[in-house]
């Protein structure tokens, strides 16, 4: 088990690392960093960057090291910061060149490199090796790395092991498949030459562009660590989660599911913008999800015998009602109780059509809508399926009941809160076959709250769907935050078949239900992009390129389409894309469906035209 306690908040043990004078790990608060996007051969440039970010509130800050050329620059990019007065740990990230990472370690803090290309190919080939012949790669990694290592410790440099879903080497990908198994191996060939070279002072990420499998693959390398007597700190991060909305609910939903499981000691929140402003957001995600906050929360039972799949997705079994529960998508509804329903059907994803004289359901329609009681002065369409409130006449109910006649389907739902439970509320529930909306809005954490509730149901065998129900004062970045981290972790674990979000701002609590959906692929109504934060090595205006993209294709429903800066993450993370628009060098673009190139060295001024041509030609 990668956590000691599944329904209650405990941290993680891990051992302390310094970068610098800044440690991380242990009993130290969870550490904020994030990346230049400035060439790091321009010194000034870069050292600027580097001073917003500090200013900003980062604890250590990444910059590209693509050759030693790039390397031995640090020494000045130091000096100048230093004769700046800042004193700020910097982390060289290393891509295909071992030479380049051991003149890094030997000026500055830390050294990122990546399984995937640090010692082995990367040639999309599947390769058949016996144990003999994969041993024997296995030892030439470790005389690549070693001498990394003797380098580090010599300079008390840190080094953190990067794991990238998509840049897995040809090797682990024709042993394990594509998979977070796959990414743990990968860390764990790496941790075990450190353990054996006592070099401790490790750190390690496990990302990918899907919330999902990185969450699956940290507590797997959590477990796997446990197993092997391995205590390293763990960066966390979703790569290219893009930007905006879609990159906030992301980052949130696969960092925040660790942070409440208590993993992660060192987070960046990796979005297509300037990198200053990655630090409000990651602060946020550390403040929403702090040891303080999620400690408060005390289970009301004592849980066993409870039994999951926690490293992939496994949904819940439930009943379907309707549209609800099964195997149907999870459904959104939208609370327009004490609105006119024709004044506000358009925030909540319906068009009117004049000529049929009634509401068109886009693909971001809510589900259903909660009006609490039909005021007799508003007049309410047909088409949306209306949610009232029931005044029920049975003494001691302990539930708020509803209905909705929809579809020539009756829906019953009752709601429960979260921080109410006891045993009585499961014997009620047991005997009934209404949709259970489970409000989350008052209890410390959410998570742990609907994670023993979910347990006690299975308890009793209760299978009705679950509807989560969160409260929120406004609709702001905080709000997009914790909801995003704390529905992600439940729909990541498989539980629900629904969300509700009541309070702040109609329209934006609609997109941000389905955003969530959509980042956890649970529900797929927009396009979909993967877009890197950009670095040093990327040569074009990558929010700009994305923004225009994201114009011309936001109404490809289901398609997924990567903007990527360079080829390092580029063709890997963008695997299970339709369509990819990689930068290839200076002013120039290849563009890709699926893994295969379609147009090389594409100017960059007719790139975007040229991508949306080759769309159009086969989707």
């Amino acid at each position: 088990m990668y956590i000691n306690n599944y329904f209650e908040y405990e941290r993680n043990k891990t051992r302390k690392v310094f970068i610098g004078n800044i440690p991380a790990g242990a009993d130290e608060p969870v550490r904020i960093q994030s990346m230049t996007d400035t060439d790091t051969l321009d010194t000034e440039a870069t050292v600027n960057q580097i001073i917003e970010i500090a200013k900003a509130g980062a604890d250590y800050v990444r910059l590209t090291v693509q050759t030693k050329k790039t390397a031995e620059k640090l020494r000045d990019i130091k000096n100048m910061l230093k004769a700046k007065k800042y004193d700020i740990p910097l982390i060289a990230d290393i891509h295909f060149s071992p030479a380049a990472a051991e003149v890094a370690a030997g000026i500055i803090e830390k050294v990122r490199i990546n399984p995937g290309n640090y010692a082995d190919l990367k040639q999309f080939k599947h390769i058949e090796y016996t144990d003999e012949e994969y041993a024997s790669e296995v030892e030439k990694l470790k005389e690549n790395f070693v001498p990394l290592l003797n380098i580090c410790k010599k300079h008390n440099t840190a080094i953190r092991i990067g794991t990238n879903h998509g840049s897995l080497s040809d090797r682990i990908l024709s042993r394990y498949g594509d998979t977070p198994l796959g990414m743990v191996e990968a860390t764990m060939e790496f941790l075990r030459i450190c353990k054996k070279s006592n070099f401790n002072d490790v750190v390690i990420s496990m990302k990918a562009s899907n919330p999902l499998i990185m969450i699956y693959a940290n507590r797997l390398l959590v477990d796997k660590m446990h197993e092997e007597g391995m205590s390293y700190p763990l960066h966390l991060g979703v790569t290219e989660a893009g930007n905006g909305l879609e990159g906030r609910i992301k980052s949130a939903s696969g960092i925040g599911t660790l942070l409440i499981d208590g993993i992660g000691d060192t987070i960046r929140v990796s979005l297509t913008e300037n990198p200053v402003k990655e630090i409000p957001a990651a602060k946020k995600i550390t403040e929403i999800f702090s040891e303080k906050k999620l400690r408060k929360y005390k289970s009301p039972f004592k849980i066993s015998g409870f039994v999951k799949n926690y490293y992939a997705y496994e949904k819940r079994r439930s009943l379907k009602k309707g549209i609800i529960g099964g195997n149907n998508v999870p459904v959104v509804i939208s609370d327009i109780s004490g609105k006119n329903p024709v004044e506000t059907l358009s925030e909540c994803g319906y068009i009117f059509d004049k000529q049929k004289n009634k509401y068109i359901k886009t693909d971001l329609a809510s589900d259903f809508l909660y009006a609490e009681n039909k005021n007799p002065e508003y007049t309410y369409p047909e088409n949306p399926n209306i949610i009232c409130r029931i005044n029920s006449s049975k003494k001691n109910n302990r539930f708020k009941e509803y209905e909705s006649q929809a579809d020539k389907q009756k829906y019953t739902f009752v709601e429960i809160d979260a921080s109410k439970l006891e045993e009585e509320s499961f014997k009620n529930l047991k005997k009934s076959d209404a949709i259970i909306v489970l409000n989350l809005s008052f209890v410390d954490s959410p998570v742990h709250a609907a994670r023993v509730f979910f347990a006690k149901s299975a308890e009793y065998d209760i299978l009705n769907p679950v509807i989560f129900k969160q409260y929120l004062k406004q609709s702001d970045e905080h709000a997009i935050l914790k909801l995003s981290g704390e529905l992600g972790a439940l729909f990541a674990d498989g539980f629900g078949d629904g969300i509700w979000i009541s309070g702040g701002n109609l329209k934006e609590n609609n997109n941000l239900s389905f955003g969530i959906l959509q980042a956890c692929r649970m529900r797929i109504t927009k396009t979909e992009y993967i877009s890197c934060p950009g670095c040093g090595r990327t040569l074009f205006d990558l929010e700009k390129v994305t923004a225009e993209i994201k114009k011309e294709t936001a109404h490809l429903k289901g398609l997924k389409i990567a903007v990527m800066g360079c080829i390092v993450n580029g063709l890997g993370e963008m695997a299970d894309a339709d369509y990819g628009y990689v930068g290839a060098g200076n002013g120039k673009i290849t563009l890709y469906k699926n893994k295969e190139i379609m147009k090389k060295n594409v100017p960059e001024a007719h790139a975007v035209k040229e991508l949306l041509k080759l769309i159009e030609q086969y989707s």
